[in-house]
């Protein structure tokens, strides 16, 4: 497998900032404040593992036109110089009393003057990355200035994956796929489920993934109930069933599906449990293409899994799920420079689906005495066509030999 040309040409931050500075204008904002590891990446190429630390604050102000300002550390101007950046400004950090919100401060005024309007992320998914009391810092030293959010519009503008990143996403999830795809013939009853996470992350890495950044599951006879806990090291047995959900890195860019198997038998209700899931799957992929929304996607996929929930309209599915103590929150999510991002495929979610988005399908149910099963898949929507990027699982669940 050809790996894609790792980072982007200047064209593709150009055209970034670009969109950005068009929704700015439009809503009459004359600089927008990053503050976030996803968001400063996704405009100016700035990567690293750096981000790990929490003890710097990161600043990338986009201004009403020009290329980003980058107000950071000064332990970042080496890599932050070969990224796609006007001017850099940087302190000392980490500084006993003022951390470069004075700086920070300086920056924005020289380019708002005593009053504007400045934009930043504010909404679902976003997170502000600096201490609360340099927040407080920030806003009493730009008295005058309007904060205004800009969440929606910047997020609409990731969603939408250019060809260079659908290249990438690509790349990573063929990759994994064929890391899953050779599951069966190494993993074996009486194989601790942590050593089997370790040799998974091994494989991967192996294949050609820059990293395992996220890899959870689970394993219990017949099935599971806690898909996000770390695994322990109970040995796999005849009749258990196992999941491993991969969140897989390669230039940025992430995979994140997962798959089930079964350790010599599963019951028949586990088997038609992930028929269901399959079919949920496929009622979803059937509807999918540019002008449905994120909830045509949710009810798509419910209508397979709980039918008893389906109302005579969309207005009344959506009132019953609403008012419903199911635990169903949703059935997928975006995907891209970040594990999970928007849209949510919930009942909610009335994002318009276009092309050039990657997306997760994510359809879960439960069975038996408390157990559950997820099934995810991850596609790219085009103006003609759906692909799946990942390697579809089969329709029946994969059992591996007990011996």
């Amino acid at each position: 497998m050809t790996a894609p040309q790792r980072g982007f040409e200047i064209a593709e931050f150009t055209s970034r900032c670009t969109k950005a500075q068009l929704a700015m204008a439009a809503d009459d904002i004359g600089a927008l404040l990053l503050t976030s590891e996803a968001d400063i990446r996704y405009f100016t190429g700035f990567m690293t593992q750096f981000w790990q630390s929490p003890t710097r604050p990161w600043f990338v102000l986009i201004p009403a036109s020009g290329k980003p300002v980058a107000i950071i550390p000064s332990i970042g101007v080496p890599l932050m110089r070969d990224c796609y950046i006007g001017d850099l400004q940087s302190w000392p950090s980490p500084a006993a009393d003022d951390d470069g919100i004075t700086l920070l401060i300086n920056v924005i005024r020289d380019h708002l003057g005593a009053s504007g309007r400045l934009g930043m992320m504010m909404g679902r998914e976003t997170a502000i990355r600096m201490p609360f009391n340099d927040l407080r810092a920030l806003e009493s030293g730009l008295d005058g200035i309007a904060f205004c959010d800009m969440t929606n519009a910047i997020q609409h503008i990731r969603m939408v994956k250019s060809a260079a990143e659908q290249a990438k996403l690509t790349h990573i999830c063929q990759l994994v796929s064929g890391v899953f795809a050779d599951v069966p013939q190494w993993a074996k009853a009486g194989m601790p489920l942590d050593n089997l996470f370790r040799k998974f992350k091994i494989k991967a890495l192996t294949a050609g993934v820059d990293d395992v950044s996220y890899l959870v599951g689970s394993a219990g006879p017949d099935g599971y109930q806690d898909i996000i806990a770390p695994p322990n090291s109970r040995p796999l047995a005849a009749g258990d069933l196992f999941m491993l959900d991969t969140g897989c890195v390669w230039d940025g860019y992430f995979s994140d599906f997962d798959r089930n198997f079964a350790i010599h038998h599963a019951s028949d209700e586990a088997h038609e449990t992930h028929h269901r899931l399959y079919d949920a799957t496929q009622a979803a992929i059937d509807i999918l293409r540019p002008g449905v929304t994120a909830a045509d996607l949710f009810f798509a996929m419910d209508s397979i899994l709980r039918p008893d929930h389906q109302g005579s309209s969309q207005h009344e599915q959506i009132s019953t799920v609403k008012t419903s103590d199911d635990g169903v929150g949703r059935y997928g999510h975006g995907l891209g420079t970040q594990l999970t991002e928007p849209p949510s495929h919930t009942n909610w979610d009335q994002t318009v689906i276009t092309a050039g988005m990657t997306l997760t399908l994510e359809p879960s149910l439960g069975y038996g005495n408390g157990l559950t099963m997820v099934a995810e898949e991850n596609l790219l929507v085009l103006e003609d066509r759906v692909v799946l990027l990942s390697t579809r699982a089969p329709r029946d669940l994969p059992v591996i030999p007990a011996g």
